[in-house]
């Protein structure tokens, strides 16, 4: 008899402790161990690392994430954990074209068997929103606001994950409450066309809800006016300021739905040269609403000064990773061994700087490079089940991606010219 559906949970969404219990795995992983148990193969040691197995078409580099919740689910079990920083920028190979390993788990392989699954899904995850963030980052430069406004473009219990993500890969704030709140940071956001609405049509005019948001909103919240609700988004940016006034509004936000959008970066240049004959060239324009790395230098050279990006984030492609047993340990001693069409034996990933560039070579465990400044990025984690090197703060983290942002090119490996 097939199973019933189980409709009884609130939301369709994997528990934390689900997830630890292995539910949220392949079963073939579950029959596997049962396997290895049954003929007493369930002790054997083994060394699996994570490689890339491919990326999105252009992407020569990606930011490394998912590592937090990697750690989390490890621990407590008997394995050791080497992994390369979260937040580090890396191609998906070497400089002789070898696959990097991200990360790699020393131990019975029975008893980390059923994590292979949500693994690559936190990485997965993790890397696509930390290396769209960066994209994006890249492209508009170090000084311009914004804002993950993709909670409401992807599913709502992991929403906080993509914002933690993007903020690490080069965004300033987030909207979401929990996102922020993980962060430690502040919730930041502007205000729906649904108050501007209600206030047209119930005051018999929507400049009413600017100044009812000014009225009521404390002062450290600024004073971003929606301005494209009714009409024109110059006449509206001018009824906007003028409602509030300029010497508190900060700027007001253009959100142009896609039919009437036309030449999105000539409606900022008229909006932004109208506001400034007039006396109000300190008014900000913000953006958002379709906006992406293909879209986002133009509006910037238009006169934008900051944006607000949902699907562009919450939905930017995953990065695929895969798990391999690269060797087994017999009498302490590590045996090469893998399947066809991947690189046996426990490695190692040495990155140098050359001529402000990055270069990356893999080798095996033990072997140097000849390079004198070269640093290891495999480095141990977890030691028999015990984190002994705790993941910095978010801050520090997107500052490390910051500062690595500054030698690479967007659609270039880190080497190339």
């Amino acid at each position: 008899m097939p199973n019933m559906p189980n409709d009884d949970r609130l939301f369709m969404i994997a528990k934390p402790e689900e997830i630890k219990e292995g539910k949220a795995t392949d079963v073939y992983f579950i029959r596997t161990v049962e396997i290895l148990r049954r003929d007493k193969l369930d002790k054997v040691v083994v060394a699996a690392e994570f490689t890339i197995s491919s990326t999105p078409k252009n992407y020569k580099w990606i930011v490394f994430g998912g590592l937090k919740d990697v750690l989390k689910l490890l621990e407590g079990l008997p394995v050791d954990v080497y992994a390369i920083p979260e937040g580090t920028i890396i191609p998906p190979r070497d400089i002789r074209g070898y696959r990097l390993p991200v990360l790699m788990i020393k131990g019975p392989y029975a008893s980390f068997a059923i994590y292979e699954t949500p693994i690559l899904g936190f990485l997965a995850a993790g890397a696509g929103y930390a290396t769209k963030a960066a994209r994006i980052r890249k492209i508009a430069g170090d000084n311009v606001p914004i804002i993950n406004f993709g909670a409401r473009r992807t599913h709502p219990a992991i929403a906080p994950f993509c914002d933690y993500y993007s903020y690490i890969g080069g965004f300033n704030a987030v909207s979401c409450i929990l996102g922020a709140e993980i962060l430690g940071k502040e919730p930041k956001g502007t205000m729906p066309h649904a108050l501007l609405i209600i206030y047209k049509f119930e005051k018999g005019d929507h400049a009413e809800g600017w100044k009812a948001f000014d009225k009521y909103m404390p002062n450290n919240v600024p004073r971003i006016m929606l301005a494209d609700t009714f009409s024109d988004e110059v006449e509206e940016s001018l009824k906007a300021v003028e409602a509030v006034g300029p010497n508190r509004i900060w700027g007001v936000r253009l959100d142009t739905p896609g039919s009437r959008k036309g030449n999105f970066a000539e409606i900022v240049r008229e909006v932004k040269w109208k506001l400034r004959q007039r006396g109000y060239s300190d008014v900000k324009i913000f953006l958002s609403g379709g906006i992406n790395e293909d879209s986002i230098k133009e509006l910037i050279e238009a006169g934008a000064d900051g944006f607000g990006i949902g699907s562009a984030v919450a939905n930017a492609p995953f990065i695929d990773f895969a798990m391999d047993i690269v060797a087994i340990n017999k009498n302490s001693r590590w045996i090469p061994i893998t399947k066809r069409g991947k690189l046996d034996g426990v490695k190692q990933v040495w990155r140098y700087e050359k001529n402000g560039k990055y270069y990356y070579e893999v080798l095996p465990e033990g072997v140097k490079p000849a390079i004198s400044n070269a640093e290891p990025l495999l480095v141990k984690f977890i030691e028999n089940g015990e984190i002994i090197k705790k993941l910095p703060p978010p801050d520090e983290t997107r500052q490390y991606v910051l500062s690595q942002l500054k030698k690479v090119r967007v659609n270039k490996s880190p080497w190339e010219d």
